[in-house]
C-alpha cells in the first residue's frame, strides 16, 4: 500500500503510524508527535518500499517544543512536503514556559521572580526572554545613550590623530569613574558592547580594577577600540547588569542564585502573562555532505512557524576567517559568523516557503557549502538576534563541490533584525553565484539591507550573475553603525544586476549611510531602474572598481551628496548616465579621500540634475573633521565639471515629477528627462507578490 499523506498532531505519538490527523477513538493509533518521529518513519517506508510518490506530513496546529534542531540526511531525501495542516498554525518551538512566579520587593521595586533550578545548577542558561509574545531586553546602562572609553593601552593620539590601524585589537581599555561598578553582582556575567565601525563587539568582562578603571575582558576586540573616523576612543554599553534592574519590561537572570527577575509593565498580570526562555538554537537542518557528492534533495517546508531560539556567541571569540594578509577572530563585518535557526549543508531542491521565522536568536535561514538551486520564498523572518537570509559557500580557492550557487531568494518579509548583533544584514551573501534576490521587503535593521559578494579587492570572486531586482529595503541604520548600504556590493562580480529596487531612508552613525554601495573592487555591475532617496551620506557611493555601468536610475535627496566615487583609479571606475539626480541644497557628485575630479576616475554624460531649492548644482571633495561633521571643499560648479569633460550633455531642468517630497518620483508627461533617453520605472511590483504571482 502506498502511503503519500502522514500527520503530526501535538496529541500524538511516534510510536504510532500517523496515518490519522487525528488519535483513534481506541487510543492505540493516530499521528506522529514530532517532525523526528515523522522523518523517522519515512526512512523505514522507504525501506520497505511503502513511498512511491510524493508525501506531504501535514502538521497539526499548536506548539511544537524541542531543545535541539531536528536534522535531515541525504537519506530522507525524496520528495517530502512537511507543510501546516490547512487552517491551522503550526509553531516549531525552541522556547520553555517559565512558570511559578511570585511578586517579591527587591530595594524598593516591586518585581515578579521565579526559581529555576536547573541554572544553579549549570544547565538551562538562555540570554533572551519573550513576555507574551514580545521581546523584552536585558538591562543595559546608561539607559539612553553610550558611554566613552577613557583610554585604550596601547593605542592613542599620536601627532594629533589616533592609530590608523585597523586591526588593532585588544581586550583591555580604561572607563571613566562610574561607569562601572567593580561591586556589581555577577561580575563575569556582564557584557560590554563596544560599537564602532561598522560593527559591535561584545565583549564579556573577565577582571575590573576599581582603582585604574581598567576593564579586561574574556574576548579581544577585532577592530581598534576608536570611534571610526572622529578622533575619540570607542562608545560602549554595558548589558546584563543586576543593579540596573529598575525599569518595567526589563529582566535578569541571576544563574548563581537559579532566579529570574522581571519588573512587570502596568497592566501586566501574573495570571494572564507567558513567559517563555530560549533553550534551542537552532530548529532544523539540513545536513547533506557535498564533498562526497551526498546532498540533501527534495524537501520542502510549508506554512510552517518556527520560533524562540536563543544566542550565544561562537567559541573563541568568533569563527575563523581570512582576507589577503589579514587572518582574525571575532566579531566579523555583517555579523558574518554567526548561524541561521534553519541550517542547510549540501541541500538542493529544497523549500523553505511562506514560512514565519521570529523571536530567534541568530540568523533566520543560512545556506552554507554545497547549497544549490534552493528556494526561499515568501517566509515572514522577524525579531532577529542577527540577520534574516545567509548564503556561504566556498569561495574561488575552495573546493568546487562546496561551491553554492543558483538559489531563489525572494518574497521575504525580513524585518527587526540585528537585536543583538547589529551588525547583521537582511540578506547576507558571500561566496554565492547564480541566485535571484528579489522582491524581498527589508527594514529595521541597524546594518546593510542587502549585501552581495566577500572579497575585497580584484581577486577572483565566486559571487557573479546574481540579481538583486524589486527588493523594497528602507529604515536602515537608525544611527548606530557606519559604512553601510540599503546595497552593498564586494568584489568583481560580471553578470550582477541591481535592478528596480526602491531603497530609502539610511541613516549612519558617524559616515557613510548610502541607498547602494559598492565597494572595495566592486566591478562589472549594472545598476539601473532603482529609485533611491532619503539617505545620510550621498544616495549612490562607489569605493573604488571598475567598469560598472550605473544607468537610468533616480537618486534624490542625500544630505551629504547625490553621488560620490572615494578613490579614482588609471581606468574607468563607472559610467554614469541618463540618471535623475535630485538635491535640495545638498551637493551633486562629491569625490572622497583619494582627490579630484581631474583625475578623470569616471565617464558621466545625459543625466539631469535639479535642485528643488533653487540653488546652482556644486560638486566637491569631501572632508570630516576630528567629530566626523562632514563638509565640501575645492567646489565645482556644472560649468566646471563640463570643463573637465564630464556631463556635456546632461541638462539642468526640473524633472517635473508627480511628488518628490512625498516619495512619489513619478516623471509627468512633459518631463524633460524624456529627451534624454530616460525610461520611466515601474515600482507597482517592487517587495513580495502574491503566492499565485510569484509562480
Amino acid at each position: 500500500m502506498s502511503i503519500n499523506e502522514l500527520y503530526i498532531s501535538t496529541s500524538g505519538n511516534d510510536a504510532w503510524s500517523g496515518r490519522q490527523p487525528d488519535p483513534g477513538p481506541d487510543g492505540k493509533d493516530g499521528p506522529f508527535a514530532t517532525i523526528a518521529g515523522a522523518r523517522d518513519a519515512i526512512r523505514r517506508l522507504k525501506k520497505s518500499a511503502m513511498l512511491s510518490g510524493p508525501v506531504t506530513v501535514w502538521l497539526r496546529g499548536g506548539i511544537y517544543e524541542q531543545t535541539e534542531p531536528v536534522v535531515f540526511a541525504p537519506e530522507d531525501s525524496g520528495s517530502v512536503t512537511y507543510a501546516a495542516y490547512p487552517g491551522e498554525q503550526p509553531v516549531v518551538d525552541g522556547g520553555w514556559r517559565i512558570t511559578g512566579w511570585r511578586e517579591e520587593t527587591v530595594g524598593d521595586i516591586p518585581m515578579w521572580v521565579a526559581d529555576i533550578p536547573g541554572v544553579a545548577r549549570g544547565k538551562g542558561e538562555f540570554r533572551q526572554l519573550f513576555v507574551s509574545g514580545e521581546r523584552r531586553p536585558r538591562t543595559r546602562l546608561p539607559r539612553q545613550g553610550f558611554y566613552w572609553m577613557k583610554d585604550v593601552p596601547g593605542t592613542g593620539f599620536h601627532s594629533g590623530s589616533m592609530t590608523s590601524d585597523l586591526f588593532a585589537g585588544t581586550d583591555t581599555f580604561v572607563c571613566s569613574p562610574g561607569d562601572i561598578d567593580g561591586s556589581w553582582r555577577n561580575m563575569n556575567d556582564v557584557d560590554v558592547v563596544a560599537v564602532h565601525y561598522w560593527i559591535e563587539e561584545r565583549m564579556p568582562v573577565e577582571s575590573f580594577d576599581k582603582l585604574t578603571g581598567e576593564v579586561k575582558s574574556s574576548r579581544r576586540s577585532m577592530f581598534v577600540l576608536k570611534d571610526d573616523v572622529a578622533k575619540r576612543y570607542a562608545k560602549y554599553y554595558v548589558e546584563n547588569v543586576f543593579e540596573a534592574l529598575t525599569e518595567p519590561g526589563q529582566w535578569y537572570l541571576d544563574r548563581p542564585a537559579g532566579k529570574v527577575y522581571y519588573i512587570p509593565h502596568p497592566g501586566e498580570t501574573l495570571e494572564e502573562t507567558e513567559f517563555v526562555a530560549c533553550s534551542a538554537q537552532q530548529l532544523l537542518k539540513l545536513e547533506g555532505r557535498p564533498d562526497e557528492e551526498k546532498y540533501v534533495e527534495y524537501l520542502s517546508f510549508k506554512g510552517l512557524s518556527f520560533a524562540h531560539t536563543d544566542w550565544v556567541q561562537p567559541k573563541g571569540g568568533g569563527e575563523r576567517f581570512e582576507r589577503p594578509g589579514i587572518d582574525f577572530a571575532a566579531a566579523p563585518q555583517a555579523a558574518f559568523h554567526i548561524p541561521g535557526v534553519i541550517y542547510m549543508r549540501g541541500a538542493r531542491y529544497c523549500a523553505i516557503e511562506d514560512c514565519r521565522i521570529e523571536r530567534i536568536g541568530w540568523y533566520g535561514v543560512e545556506l552554507s557549502e554545497g547549497c544549490l538551486s534552493n528556494r526561499i520564498v515568501g517566509n515572514t523572518i522577524a525579531d532577529m538576534g542577527a540577520g534574516g537570509i545567509k548564503l556561504d559557500g566556498a569561495d574561488a580557492d575552495g573546493p568546487v563541490l562546496s561551491r553554492t550557487g543558483n538559489n531563489r531568494i525572494t518574497d521575504n518579509h525580513i524585518h527587526g533584525g540585528g537585536r543583538i548583533f547589529h551588525s547583521a544584514c537582511g540578506i547576507l551573501s558571500v561566496h554565492s553565484f547564480g541566485s535571484s534576490i528579489s522582491h524581498n521587503h527589508i527594514h529595521d535593521l541597524y546594518y546593510t539591507g542587502i549585501s552581495c559578494g566577500w572579497v575585497w579587492g580584484y581577486a577572483e570572486n565566486v559571487s557573479k550573475d546574481n540579481r538583486i531586482e524589486k527588493n523594497h529595503i528602507h529604515d536602515i541604520g537608525h544611527g548606530l553603525l557606519s559604512d553601510m548600504g540599503g546595497i552593498y556590493t564586494l568584489g568583481v562580480q560580471p553578470g550582477t544586476v541591481i535592478r528596480g529596487n526602491l531603497v530609502h531612508d539610511i541613516e549612519k552613525c558617524n559616515y557613510g549611510g548610502w541607498a547602494i554601495y559598492p565597494d572595495e573592487g566592486s566591478s562589472h555591475i549594472i545598476i539601473e531602474n532603482n529609485v533611491c532617496f532619503r539617505t545620510t551620506s550621498q544616495v549612490f557611493h562607489q569605493h573604488y572598481g571598475r567598469e560598472n555601468i550605473v544607468r537610468n536610475n533616480i537618486f534624490a535627496f542625500g544630505r551629504e551628496g547625490q553621488a560620490s566615487l572615494s578613490r579614482a583609479e588609471g581606468h574607468n571606475s563607472l559610467t554614469f548616465e541618463k540618471n535623475l539626480v535630485i538635491a535640495d541644497g545638498q551637493p551633486i557628485f562629491v569625490a572622497g579621500y583619494a582627490g579630484h575630479f581631474d583625475k578623470k576616475g569616471f565617464y558621466s554624460d545625459l543625466n539631469l540634475f535639479w535642485d528643488v531649492s533653487g540653488g546652482e548644482p556644486l560638486s566637491g571633495n569631501q572632508r570630516f573633521d576630528e567629530q566626523a561633521n562632514f563638509s565640501l571643499d575645492d567646489t565645482r560648479s556644472i560649468g566646471d565639471m563640463r570643463q573637465l569633460g564630464y556631463d556635456l550633455h546632461s541638462i539642468y531642468a526640473d524633472p517635473r515629477l508627480v511628488g518628490a517630497a512625498g516619495g512619489d518620483f513619478t516623471l509627468k508627461e512633459d518631463s524633460p528627462a524624456f529627451a534624454l533617453g530616460f525610461k520611466p520605472i515601474d515600482l507597482s511590483d517592487v517587495g513580495p507578490r502574491s503566492a499565485a504571482d510569484r509562480q
